[in-house]
């Protein structure tokens, strides 16, 4: 059966933080050109598949795996998110799951940010701060969200801390927030500088072809073929790492839902405005109680992030126009948090793609004999892909867990509609969610 895939990962906007990366120019490999047979071609270059490849590598040293981008490293998905890497899921609810699977989650987040801590300093990857993260909130009822996650926390025995008022100021330069959650295990980092870093942890068993998208693919037996534009792959085994852009391959059923959101980042601040409104404070990031506000960093080279605004666009392709809707709405949130910045302009501005399922549930599945999907990572694909990666490859290698046993259990998620409902439904869900998010938008 031959898939042709319509849709591709392309350049949306400004990704600031591949801008802002010390080797943003760098390739790292050619386009595949001509006619190939590997043992595994893994779809999709991001913390997903490299872990995916790596684990593999380290599994199997001797099959030839062939690891794709259709982009340029860190041009994609695993560039232009918000560079949290938590120790945490975002999702802890104790009316919601058990003790134990609380537990196993958490050791999964941990398990994967430690293996991340341990590439930076093997590889001396920079932009990388051990500043833990905050969930922050405004308005009242979004207070209550706080309070429910503060229950998970005590029910699981991890610290925190519960700021407010001057000190809660103190910590972040801003009295805009009504209350916060701190916990102390979290990095904030250059997502498109690890994901790059990454790259030179990659044996010479794994060959990267970057800036390649994929035409189409024929899944068939004995081997699979992957086309491109003037090459194709031939594998017995084919990985999709691709997350939102799964749809395209024709094969995420009605499970995960890709969204579209968006980021700007700030010049940096001068010397001036840290001395005055960010004396002491060392690079922080907040994420918003309510799933549709708004996510800030400070980063440590003194810019601002915003991200917020969602889309759901079939075509997984933001326009012009709805960046600068977007753009707009970054604008009154930054203003709103930081009203003595109003002459600090947004220097980048761009759109990403996130997975969404219903109920959290990542997609861990094989649709067709030798062919494996990993998707729906809810906005933690940094931490949650990366571990799902390391456990497909143990997957694929036969080597059994708790970890993996809990994943592939847990992988199930809720079902979604399709079509027009799809797009009725998100049309209204998305404009309500963000009214209700209020101030915290």
């Amino acid at each position: 059966m031959k898939k042709i895939i319509k849709h591709t990962p392309k350049l949306d906007g400004e990704n600031g933080w591949l801008a802002t990366a010390p080797d943003a120019n760098k390739l790292f490999s050619e386009p595949l050109k001509g006619n190939h047979q590997f043992d595994v071609v893994i779809i999709g270059a991001g913390f997903t598949g490299i872990s995916t490849a790596l684990r593999l590598a380290e599994n199997n040293p001797s099959l030839k795996i062939a690891l794709i981008d259709a982009l340029q490293i860190g041009q994609g998905t695993s560039g232009r998110n918000a560079g949290f890497l938590s120790d945490i899921p975002h999702h802890l609810d104790a009316n919601l799951y058990s003790k134990k699977e609380i537990e196993q989650s958490i050791s999964l987040s941990a398990f994967a940010l430690n293996k991340l801590k341990a590439y930076k300093d093997h590889y001396q990857i920079p932009h990388w701060d051990d500043a833990g993260k905050y969930l922050s909130a405004r308005e009242g009822e979004n207070v209550a969200l706080l309070k429910k996650f503060i229950k998970a926390l005590e029910y699981s025995g991890i610290e925190y801390e519960w700021l407010s008022g001057n000190p809660l100021q103190k910590r972040l330069g801003t009295p805009y927030y009504r209350a916060s959650v701190y916990t102390k295990g979290a990095a904030l980092v250059n997502p498109a500088t690890l994901i790059r870093g990454l790259i030179a942890a990659l044996p010479e068993s794994v060959t990267l072809f970057e800036n390649s998208p994929v035409s189409a693919i024929d899944y068939q037996q004995p081997l699979h073929k992957v086309h491109f534009v003037g090459g194709s792959i031939n594998a017995e085994k084919v990985i999709l790492t691709t997350n939102a852009y799964l749809s395209a391959f024709g094969i995420a059923g009605n499970k995960t839902l890709p969204i579209f959101t968006y980021a700007s980042l700030t010049a940096p601040l001068s010397s001036d405005q840290i001395s005055q409104y960010f004396q002491d404070i060392s690079a922080w990031g907040t994420t918003p109680a309510h799933h549709a506000g708004t996510t800030v960093r400070l980063t440590s080279d003194h810019r601002i992030f915003i991200r917020n605004s969602f889309d759901y666009l079939p075509t997984l392709q933001a326009d012009a126009a709805k960046r600068e809707k977007a753009w707009k709405i970054h604008r009154q949130s930054f203003l709103a948090r930081f009203p003595f910045l109003v002459n600090n302009e947004f220097q980048y501005t761009w759109g990403g793609m996130i997975s969404l399922t219903r109920n959290q549930a990542p997609q861990f599945a094989t649709p067709y004999k030798n062919v494996y999907l990993i998707s729906g990572c809810n906005g933690s694909g940094v931490i949650k892909g990366f571990y799902l990666g390391y456990y497909l490859a143990d997957y694929l290698s036969k080597i059994e867990s708790e970890n993996l046993r809990f994943i592939l259990k847990t992988a199930n998620p809720n079902w979604l509609p399709k079509g027009p409902i799809r797009q009725i439904v998100t049309s209204y869900r998305i404009p309500r969610d963000t009214k209700a998010a209020r101030g915290d938008v």
